[in-house]
């Protein structure tokens, strides 16, 4: 393991044990780094990479969406997965013969995946794989370094109705790349411990009386005219609800044209999994929330504030409990599987802030939050989402059913909870 850098601003808001993942990163070993939400597992990667070249170490996005907000590519993409048509088998004779995959493969020195629990098993099975021909080499990843980044008691790969959910780890290729654990325990997001220990018997599967107090203690009749978001399981609900209330506002509707560069067949990519609308309307005094990180740090994806001046090349936002903000248009691109833009988006990084998905909210951090806990049904949703706020003197919940908690029962054995 390699001895601790020199201490500078940055690291001296890690924790100890953040320190200690930096350092495992830093060991050239397989790492898998885990913990709960808000533990601070991206704020490790982002220390980590910067005095690396994102070219011969990448940071691999699940989705598309998280990698248009990353500024990286989608794991499917670097290693010429697809969709994988035709199985497992089939896909790696495929791009066995892709000379383009497998030089780019051969030439990153590792690979960094972002939300592991949403890569299926079969896909990491095949990357290993071609990791290992691709490089001429027996050792797992053809010798390629991995660094997994995630907690599997979030949000799991997406499965075909009726069957099994293929969790990496279920796959021999998770034994078979010796990942080091390192497992982040402290959150950095939330400092009520009333609050930790109910978020972490929800994301262990425990039902117990102390969540279910915490849960009817926040059930309240829906209030139109809280400010707080709304997070739905559904696009079309958020999408529907942002609507309904930029409607009630008697203010001129600002349209602004997202502008979109690049080759079309990627343009078309790129504006179904960009963070922004083809077209973003807004009104004065409507509520906004920032979609991604200030590199001057004066908002983090998540941050929440009304719109109180519009011009055509830059907004002005009043910050929840804070100040005024001038905001610029940004630029969001879309990378090929080798990391050249091919397509990007420019628009104002903001949106609506009356509603979201409990997706779209994975990584954010509210002080305000409405949800309805009634009927989902996927394993973490119910904790992703609760687990945005900062306090839960911040949650209001309509209703809730106890089966709308449900982990995974391999997820409870991989972590032995």
């Amino acid at each position: 393991m390699s001895s601790p850098k020199s201490l500078t601003p940055s690291l001296d808001l890690l924790s100890e044990e953040q320190r200690f993942a930096l350092e495992m990163c830093e060991s050239g070993e397989n790492i898998f780094l885990t913990g709960g939400a808000g533990s601070g597992k991206s704020f490790v990667i982002r220390e980590f990479m910067k005095d690396k070249d994102p070219k011969s170490l990448p940071i691999l996005a699940s989705t598309g969406a998280a990698a248009v907000l990353l500024g990286g590519r989608t794991f499917h993409s670097f290693f010429g997965l697809g969709i994988m048509e035709g199985g497992p088998q089939a896909t790696l004779q495929r791009v066995l013969n892709d000379k383009r995959a497998i030089k780019r493969i051969r030439q990153v020195e590792g690979i960094i995946i972002d939300e592991i629990s949403m890569i299926p098993g079969d896909a990491l099975m095949i990357a290993e794989a071609l990791a290992s021909q691709a490089r001429e080499s027996s050792l797992p990843w053809g010798g390629m370094r991995v660094i997994a980044v995630g907690d599997f008691g979030q949000l799991p790969p997406v499965t075909r109705s009726g069957q099994k959910r293929d969790w990496c780890f279920l796959n021999e290729v998770w034994q078979r790349s010796g990942f080091q654990i390192c497992k982040l325990q402290l959150n950095q997001r939330i400092q009520n411990n009333e609050f930790l220990h109910v978020l972490e018997d929800i994301r262990s599967g425990k039902f117990t009386e102390r969540v279910k107090d915490f849960l009817q203690d926040r059930t309240k009749p829906h209030d139109e005219d809280h400010p707080g978001t709304r997070l739905f399981p559904r696009r079309d609900q958020s999408d529907l609800y942002n609507q309904k209330k930029l409607a009630e506002i008697r203010e001129d509707e600002i349209l602004v044209d997202s502008i979109f560069l690049g080759e079309q067949k990627y343009v078309d990519i790129l504006t179904k999994s960009a963070p922004v609308p083809p077209q973003l309307k807004l009104k004065v005094g409507c509520r906004v929330m920032f979609l991604k990180n200030d590199v001057q740090k004066r908002w983090v994806n998540g941050t929440r504030g009304t719109l109180v001046h519009y011009e055509s090349d830059h907004l002005v936002v009043r910050k929840d409990g804070g100040r005024e903000v001038k905001v610029d248009k940004m630029s969001f691109s879309l990378l090929d599987a080798d990391g050249n833009s091919k397509a990007s988006v420019i628009q104002f990084p903001v949106t609506l802030a009356y509603a979201t998905t409990i997706h779209k909210s994975q990584g954010a951090t509210l002080d305000e939050l409405w949800c309805d806990l009634g009927s989902l049904w996927e394993p973490g949703h119910a904790y992703v989402a609760l687990s945005r706020l900062r306090d839960p003197a911040g949650l209001h919940i309509v209703r809730w059913h106890q089966r709308s908690f449900i982990i995974d029962p391999e997820v409870k054995r991989f972590y032995g909870e």
